[in-house]
């Protein structure tokens, strides 16, 4: 059976991913998956740069505000539903554009990656939940290192219930998540898919950066913040962790200044993009398009 397109516009944060695929899709009459493991939370746009309704450009996005910042979301479900997603834009003879920067969400999809079914062990997860209570996430974190150091390289260290998720599959089936994933992944590819990333000098995409968050602060991103907060959603939650609220808890409460949380977030961006393009490297099927000279020309070639 013929495989049915797939464009992706895979990168780093603030790179233009948005605008790229906006673009792609109204060429080709598509529509936009969003592979954004922060953008699928509701009430929070500005800090994870969620495209506005003028960004959209009247093309229809989807997998955004999919849960609240307190309920769980797990890559396993974000791939279901991405492919319920894209299976439902192929039906209506249009094509699906999956465009992010969490490269975990991008190959589940990409690569048709489906983890064998696995009962949850609820004393289990107790069990790893108090251990990281008792002795710290960066304990466990470093078990996960040790028993499987590609999971624990894709795995941010405060992440701590994606951690525990790693150690739950390795002490349940005695297989790490990296071997299942292999083994998943040695299956064909689902979709005839073509991936794009947009491909900046390092200090032009760091200027980008900086002034991404400028711009987030002038837009309200602390006011975003103290709604969170008095809305219930506190500092534990893994959404709340994400860069770009996680630094504001302490000029929230009067410990560091305006100018001091919004350099921290900036720090914290330029790391995560570094990161990003660590990841997206190890991808031999990706078209870098040089940023400098016009994206949309270089795509449309």
């Amino acid at each position: 059976m013929e495989k049915k397109p797939l464009i992706v516009v895979a990168g780093p944060t603030a790179s233009g991913k948005t605008r790229l695929a906006v673009e792609i899709a109204k060429r080709y009459g598509g529509e936009v998956v969003s592979a954004d493991s922060m953008q699928i939370y509701k009430y929070m746009d500005i800090g994870t740069a969620k495209p506005t309704r003028q960004e959209m450009a009247g093309v229809p996005h989807h997998m955004l505000d999919i849960v609240k910042p307190d309920e769980p979301f797990s890559v396993a479900q974000y791939a279901h539903l991405a492919r319920e997603t894209i299976d439902s834009i192929h039906g209506r003879g249009r094509i699906p554009v999956l465009a992010g920067g969490t490269g975990l969400y991008i190959d589940h999809v990409v690569q048709g990656i489906r983890l064998a079914e696995m009962e949850t062990d609820f004393s289990l997860r107790k069990r790893l939940n108090d251990e990281a209570k008792e002795k710290g996430g960066g304990f466990l974190y470093e078990r996960l290192r040790r028993v499987d150091p590609q999971a624990a390289e894709a795995i941010h260290p405060n992440n701590i219930r994606r951690v525990i998720r790693a150690l739950e599959v390795y002490e349940a089936t005695g297989q790490t998540f990296t071997e299942q994933v292999k083994r998943s992944k040695e299956k064909a590819r689902p979709y005839n898919d073509i991936m794009f990333m947009p491909d900046w000098d390092r200090a032009a995409l760091y200027e980008r950066i900086d002034r991404r968050v400028d711009g987030m602060m002038e837009d309200g991103l602390t006011d975003e913040f103290a709604q969170l907060v008095h809305m219930g959603y506190g500092k534990k939650l893994n959404a709340m962790q994400a860069i770009g609220y996680k630094e504001l808890y302490d000029y929230y409460y009067g410990l560091c200044t305006l100018n001091e949380a919004a350099g921290l977030i900036k720090r914290h961006s330029r790391r995560y993009a570094k990161r990003q393009l660590t990841w997206f490297r190890r991808y031999p099927e990706l078209i870098r398009l040089d940023a400098a000279n016009g994206l949309e020309a270089q795509c449309f070639e």
